[in-house]
């Protein structure tokens, strides 16, 4: 079904909402295809907060892209715009593991079919594939996540007084990725990492910390700006392939074969696959956990 939105405000109708995950990378979804919910910073850390709140990794905000100033430009392309904001309520350009939850809801509520779906996103639009003979619930999720930047200079990432070089890949959303011997070397991630030069990262960064798991085979953990450790990052785990790729001496661009990595997180696993043409293809699950509507009290309170 597609829920009818309405404004935020302590006499409105409760706002729908959805819970939903990628390989346990978490998100609060409001369905809001007119674009007239007022979505603060301070609401959305609300509806993310775990204790207090729905919970959540993040926000997807559904919403029309003809309907948001942000995706007006891309409604030809796109119908649907993913509005996507972290848990701390600050706006992000793209969310890998969001677009797969975006499309499965999508497809739940009958706003898409199996095949080919487009969806708009800060970082640009992104080509969704659901596939063909399964349910609105069920089946893995393919998403072109566009080509990887991969910027100059090096770049450092610092925990427990450990350094160790990382790799700047941009994803639509920037990422720092650095190797290491034990994902235990990353810390707790309670906080951010230091990363320097700051000039290398003006708006903030995501950092990988990536081990080896065999040939073409490796596993990681993620700090999220503005959420913390997460247990699965989409555009990171992309992030972390094309890294470990270049790092291995393979460049489909070079070699005009694609190559495929299994990418293993806290949460699950990713196949993600870099192209000759430098497009990158990310596969995996996403599930729609609850659906329901925000208690008007709460509601009035969290949104005031």
């Amino acid at each position: 079904m597609d829920p009818v939105s309405t404004s935020p405000t302590a006499s409105a109708a409760p706002i729908a909402f959805l819970k939903g995950h990628g390989t346990e990378n978490d998100f609060v979804i409001i369905p809001d295809p007119d674009n007239v919910i007022d979505l603060p910073a301070h609401a959305v850390a609300a509806l993310c907060d775990r204790r207090a709140g729905i919970g959540g990794d993040g926000l997807l905000h559904v919403v029309r892209s003809a309907a948001h100033p942000e995706a007006r430009d891309l409604a030809g392309e796109a119908e649907w715009f993913m509005d996507y904001r972290n848990a701390d309520g600050s706006v992000a350009e793209m969310c890998g593991n969001g677009v797969r939850v975006f499309a499965r809801y999508l497809r739940r509520a009958g706003l898409a079919e199996p095949g080919d779906l487009a969806v708009a996103t800060r970082g640009g639009v992104k080509k969704v594939h659901l596939a063909k003979g399964t349910g609105a619930d069920d089946g893995d999720i393919t998403v072109d996540m566009g080509r990887a930047a991969l910027p100059g200079g090096e770049v450092t990432v610092t925990v427990d007084g450990r350094a160790t070089t990382a790799r700047n890949v941009n994803m639509g959303n920037p990422h720092a990725v650095t190797f290491v011997e034990d994902l235990a070397l990353a810390g707790t991630l309670f906080a951010a990492p230091a990363v320097t030069p700051a000039t290398a990262y003006p708006d903030g960064v995501n950092v990988e910390f990536v081990v080896d798991r065999g040939p073409r085979h490796v596993a990681m953990r993620v700090h999220e700006r503005g959420s913390g450790e997460t247990r699965s990052c989409g555009t990171g785990a992309c992030a972390v392939a094309v890294a470990a790729a270049r790092r291995d001496g393979v460049d489909p661009a070079a070699t005009g074969e694609p190559v495929t990595y299994t990418v293993d997180l806290p949460g699950g696993r990713l196949v993600v696959t870099e192209r000759p043409d430098g497009g990158i293809e990310m596969t995996g699950p996403a599930v729609i956990v609850a659906e329901g509507h925000l208690e008007p009290t709460w509601q009035a309170t969290a949104f005031g």
